[in-house]
């Protein structure tokens, strides 16, 4: 009855995840905000390669499970990439940049019987104002969604549109929009995910017809230099729609000579996140740890995330607010 129980929580809490969560949950978003906010590609100027995978939940069958590359650049009229300069040489190059910048991003979306996978590419446009960079940027996406029936057993399989196979994969368009403000130690954005509320209908009846909503999302954050050795970067993190309560992330990450990174992070619905990171040159390694204060930890390892990353550029990229392009 213990064990019943248990399945019954869980799947009640998949399903209101479903709903109000239908976006990939991501741990270390402050060393991708390209996974938030269109504005953000090629932002630093640098061309940024990133792989994520998250296995949430831990010891659990068919339990949410996010993989996904990013990749991001601007088009610069002269390029300064070299294999053989580490892109934190402190030397100024002259530039003159162009002020396109663009991103893909494929990605696949697993819970449990329900997959996404999708491929988004992205063009933004950054305008200098004084000290300040503002960015936009649009996103266009095509993904399918995917049930798979074939280890589902109904009693009334016969009259059940998704067993019988009529409608178990879909390809959906939609759109994302943001805004990015930047300076030498000030970022801040707002994003609107799934601007189309494209609706999912697996069959003809409407019972079987599922929306989903636009999301809001609103990131700040400020990089406090203590001195030449360790930075400390407060940020948050709102997420909302107009059907769930809001979502907030509190962050706090200490650098050390920008090649040592950790820090915690508080999410709202009682999740402690605890992640570090690496920095090699241009290669970046980050890992994340989620504990949730609540009885699913009792029967779960926690859910993990992992981040590989290069970046191909240098200062001239990098520091945009010096006026070397």
């Amino acid at each position: 009855m213990r064990r019943l129980l248990l399945i019954a929580s869980i799947t009640l809490f998949n399903i209101s995840v479903i709903f109000t969560q239908q976006l990939p949950v991501y741990s270390q978003y402050t060393y991708n905000k390209f996974l938030l906010n269109p504005a953000s590609a090629g932002s630093d100027g640098y061309t940024s390669i990133n792989l994520i995978a998250r296995e949430q939940w831990v010891g659990f069958d068919d339990a949410p499970k996010t993989h996904a590359i990013t990749i991001e650049s601007r088009i610069l009229k002269n390029s300064f990439i070299s294999k053989n300069t580490s892109i934190r040489r402190k030397r100024r190059l002259s530039s003159r940049s162009g002020r396109v910048g663009w991103g893909g991003h494929l990605f696949n979306d697993k819970n449990g019987k329900f997959s996404r996978t999708g491929l988004e590419g992205t063009y933004s446009y950054h305008l200098d104002i004084a000290d300040y960079k503002l960015s936009f940027g649009l996103s266009l996406l095509l993904f399918q969604c995917k049930l798979n029936t074939s280890e589902l057993v109904f009693s009334d399989s016969e009259t059940d549109d998704l067993i019988n196979g009529k409608k178990q994969s879909l390809f959906i368009p939609d759109a994302s929009f943001g805004t990015y403000l930047t300076s030498r130690n000030l970022y801040a954005g707002i994003s609107i995910m799934q601007i189309m509320q494209s609706s999912i209908k697996f069959s003809n009846e409407s019972e079987s017809e599922y929306k989903l909503r636009r999301q809001c999302n609103v990131l700040g954050g400020y990089i406090f230099n203590l001195n030449d050795q360790f930075d400390i970067e407060p940020s948050f993190l709102l997420k909302f729609t107009d059907i769930s309560r809001p979502q907030l992330d509190l962050n706090m990450k200490v650098s050390y000579m920008n090649d040592i990174s950790g820090g915690l992070s508080f999410r709202t619905g009682s999740s402690l996140i605890i992640f570090t990171g690496v920095t090699l040159t241009r290669y970046y390694i980050g890992y994340a740890f989620d504990y949730n204060f609540n009885s699913l930890m009792n029967h779960t390892f926690g859910s993990h995330e992992i981040m590989l990353a290069v970046k191909l550029g240098d200062n001239a990229r990098r520091y945009k607010w010096l006026d070397v392009y």
